[in-house]
């Protein structure tokens, strides 16, 4: 029996925007960009953490993800329209971003861009920009078709839900079933989308962001090596640092860490 929370849909000039809800109604407003790839259901050592924080956690899927209509050729800035109509569509005018992994980049773009509504962003893992131009997108899907391919065949063999996270047979568990579907078993596009994304220019200058912001990375981080952490708090004014013992992906009392401190005023 699939436990996973209900799905919301935003219409908007360009489709639907699917997302979902965590956290207290009354909760501190908080809009979550997912790692790529990822969906809006988030897995249970974040859920851990999550539920005691005090947050109103928005966690949606980008364009091609989870049902959220693909938008072919959107770049990491393209992001910041989209927050605005979620906020807005929630009647939050002040809010906290965070981004993990790939989600750092949309994350950051709308710290840079939306300084009169963002609080505070705080980033786990995340990476830099990293040109890379003439990517092929047939190539890259086929490549990521793969990846995709590995990882199911080890779920149906009894492996876990991520391979950079230990964890039961997800297999056996509907609610992890259907988070991979929404993630990448479903359609690709927004895995591609999003890997054709973060090779183009981001559209938007990073030292131009004025809001509090915070970025953690693990000292074994297989997925995004410390030189990303250190570009961005090189570029980033007063960007604060974190260091945990750890991969790509920490336990929860990072997690706790990093929504106490998108709670501060």
């Amino acid at each position: 029996m699939v436990t996973l929370p209900p799905t919301d849909e935003l219409r908007t000039a360009g489709g639907v925007l699917r997302y979902c809800f965590y956290g207290p109604a009354d909760g501190f407003p908080v809009i979550a960009h997912g790692g790529s790839p990822s969906s809006r259901w988030k897995r249970p050592v974040q859920l851990e953490a999550m539920a005691p924080s005090g947050l109103r956690m928005l966690h949606y899927d980008r364009p091609g993800y989870g049902g959220s209509t693909r938008r072919p050729g959107r770049t990491v800035v393209d992001a910041v329209s989209d927050v605005r109509l979620l906020a807005e569509a929630q009647g939050w005018s002040r809010f906290a971003v965070f981004g993990g992994s790939g989600g750092g980049p949309h994350a950051l773009a709308c710290a840079a861009l939306l300084p009169e509504m963002v609080t505070r962003c705080a980033v786990l893992s995340g990476i830099k920009p990293t040109a890379r131009p003439g990517l092929d997108e047939p190539v890259l899907r086929t490549d990521l078709a793969g990846h995709a391919a590995g990882i199911m065949e080890q779920v149906a063999v009894g492996g876990p839900e991520s391979p950079a996270e230990p964890g039961p047979p997800a297999r056996d568990d509907p609610d992890a079933l259907a988070r991979l579907h929404a993630t990448f078993t479903d359609s690709l596009d927004g895995w591609v989308d999003d890997t054709l994304a973060f090779g183009r220019p981001w559209g938007f200058d990073v030292e131009a962001i004025t809001v509090p912001v915070a970025l953690w990375r693990g000292t074994d981080d297989q997925a995004v090596p410390a030189d990303h952490a250190e570009w961005l708090l090189s570029h980033i004014p007063g960007a604060e640092g974190h260091v945990y013992t750890g991969g790509h992906l920490p336990g929860p009392d990072i997690y706790n860490d990093i929504y106490e401190w998108l709670r501060r005023p």
